[in-house]
């Protein structure tokens, strides 16, 4: 394979082709590092906008570590995969827990400031960074020579060597990690990475449907740039890689939630809206330190029979491994009643909780039962 052809014909489309992403345009490892979390199991258009006020309200690393985690975990709400926030805040509290000191003069020490990683070993052993993050942010922040594999670069590699391994596997990890490896413009990876990842996802996508080329309409492997390097066009495999181990089957798990309501007189002109909230305290269960009401699990979904609720909003919601059937009950009620682990808030003070996805498409639903 002439690596310099490929380098010379990616790059050429790269530039094409690559769409401006703010990221892109900054060597901050503060920077890169919070858009490689925010884009981990998430669209480019979803996660954008979340880059943006991430950085608005913390700008340097040291102001992400001051947060508080219900902060952190209220901003990332409707991101899913919670996890990737309480590692994010928990690896800037490292990175901000770690001077750089350096001997002045008279050999005393001045202490320097949060200074981010810069090796992939000190980028890999932070929370919530895997192989393939730390190679990103280590290529993309100081140019060193990394691979990024993320599912876009593991479909390519899959097509350009015809891999029929799936690429979820210990094996098939370790294969195509040594292919990417042979494969990756130690001179530029920056630039390889970026445009390797920008081809998965702008060109060499799941589904090669055909394009227009040169005034008719051709395959996409046909029109590819790489075509004449790429082993599965030869075969006529691409269609079918990269392959997926076979996904465990998914849970279902069948919950109530109340969301009881108490109207409190302030004034003769004025009244609040009390409600009942609790945080999800199991760390290994869904949605680990987020808010939800009150709420009880069924074993099926022979569930009990409501009791004269005011109105119901039935959802599902699907997780990688479970599947949610939920119902979202509202009782307006004289008392709140006494419910273990609950706290009574305000309605008006719900938007300082972080919620589930699922919880705020309830409300939403439920919007004209609800306050105001």
């Amino acid at each position: 394979m002439a690596k310099s052809l490929i380098y010379s014909r990616l790059y050429e489309w790269y530039f094409v082709n690559r769409r401006d992403l703010p990221w892109r345009e900054t060597d901050d490892p503060y920077a890169i590092w919070l858009s490689e979390i925010i884009l981990q199991q998430t669209r480019v258009a979803q996660g954008l906008e979340y880059y943006r006020r991430f950085l608005q309200r913390w700008p340097t690393v040291r102001d992400l570590a001051a947060a508080d985690e219900a902060e952190v975990l209220r901003e990332w709400q409707g991101l899913g995969y919670y996890s990737r926030a309480r590692n994010l805040h928990k690896a800037a509290q490292k990175i901000a827990g770690e001077r750089l000191r350096v001997t002045g003069y008279g050999g005393r020490e001045t202490e320097e400031g949060s200074v981010f990683p810069r090796t992939f070993e000190e980028i890999r052993a932070l929370p919530g960074v895997g192989d393939y993050t730390a190679g990103a942010i280590a290529s993309f922040a100081y140019n060193l020579p990394y691979p990024a594999m993320d599912g876009n670069v593991y479909r390519v590699v899959a097509r350009l060597f015809d891999i029929d391994e799936p690429f979820d596997t210990t094996a098939g990890k370790k294969l195509f990690h040594k292919k990417i490896e042979e494969l990756l413009d130690r001179d530029n990876p920056r630039l390889f990475n970026s445009a390797i990842m920008e081809f998965g996802a702008l060109y060499c996508t799941p589904v090669l449907e055909a394009v227009s080329h040169q005034h008719s309409v051709v395959s996409r492997c046909e029109s590819c740039p790489l075509a004449d390097f790429c082993a599965a066009h030869a075969h006529g495999t691409a269609e079918l890689l990269p392959v997926r181990k076979q996904r465990p089957k998914v849970r279902d798990r069948w919950f109530d939630y109340h969301i009881y309501l108490q109207q409190s007189a302030v004034s003769h002109q004025q009244s609040e809206v009390y409600t009942l909230i609790r945080r999800r305290e199991d760390p290994k269960d869904i949605w680990y330190h987020l808010y939800e009401f009150p709420s009880e699990e069924s074993e099926s979904a022979e569930r009990s029979v409501l009791c004269q609720p005011q109105a119901v909003c039935e959802l599902s919601h699907v997780l990688s491994h479970q599947k949610i059937h939920a119902r979202f009950i509202i009782h307006k009620v004289e008392e709140l009643p006494q419910i273990e682990g609950t706290i009574a808030v305000r309605w008006e003070e719900l938007d300082d909780y972080a919620f589930s996805r699922l919880t705020l498409r309830a409300i939403d639903t439920l919007r004209t039962s609800l306050p105001h």
